[in-house]
């Protein structure tokens, strides 16, 4: 069996790093949620009182981070670190690091390079156009606003944190609005992207849905 790689975009909310990650089990493949590298860099910039406009010390730290994932838990540079960079503040923060062009090539980079054996399911921006363009297979995930923010919420709340509605609508506004005006909506126009609408998915079913579509495309055994 070949190397395969599958790339799964989305707007925060889809439930995307879930399918992806439930996918990959089903596949038998690594996983990787490429948005914990910019969560990582977030925590780091807290710890050492960054801002996003010190770019060269932010890069420099960006360079130094090294992320294992193992199971259902993400380690930084040996350190378990999960919960921590699921946390609101962080996630609060994120997309202001996330947007920063010199730390995206950074990570980027490093997951261009990353080893895996068989095969790959890996979620989040720049996957499917800058990282991995020849990708055997690329989702965008769709999904109704509202329901959007009562899913981010529950994702909140399985974790123990619990956070108000009216907090959640702002933040995906405005990670909407850096998403959009760092792709241009490129990514949701490219033809080889397939869209997937989970509005009225529960999880497995769009694990399901994904993993039926892989096998039509006949990519598993070339």
């Amino acid at each position: 069996m070949k190397k395969v790689v599958i790339t799964i975009d989305g707007p925060t909310g889809t439930g995307k790093s879930t399918t992806a990650k439930l996918l990959a089990n089903k596949l038998k493949f690594d996983y990787i949620d490429s948005g914990f590298y910019y969560r990582a860099i977030t925590h780091q910039a807290l710890l050492d009182k960054l801002k996003p406009n010190d770019i060269h010390k932010l890069s420099e730290m960006a360079k130094k981070i090294n992320l294992e994932f193992r199971d259902d838990s993400v380690f930084m540079n040996g350190e378990e670190v999960t919960e921590t960079l699921r946390s609101f503040d962080i996630t609060n923060k994120v997309a202001g690091i996330s947007k920063i062009k010199q730390l995206r090539k950074i990570v980027n980079d490093k997951l261009k390079n990353y080893h895996f054996d068989n095969g790959l399911v890996i979620d989040g921006k720049d996957m499917c156009t800058n990282v991995f363009p020849d990708a055997n297979a690329k989702f965008y995930l769709v999904c109704d606003f509202d329901a959007r923010v009562a899913r981010r919420q529950q994702e909140f709340l399985d974790h123990g944190h619990k956070i108000m509605k009216d907090k959640i609508a702002l933040e995906l506004k405005k990670r909407d609005e850096i998403d959009l005006k760092h792709t241009g909506g490129v990514t949701r126009k490219t033809q080889d992207i397939i869209e997937v609408d989970t509005t009225n998915m529960i999880i497995e079913e769009q694990v399901d849905f994904l993993y039926r579509k892989i096998l039509s495309l006949n990519i598993l055994n070339n």
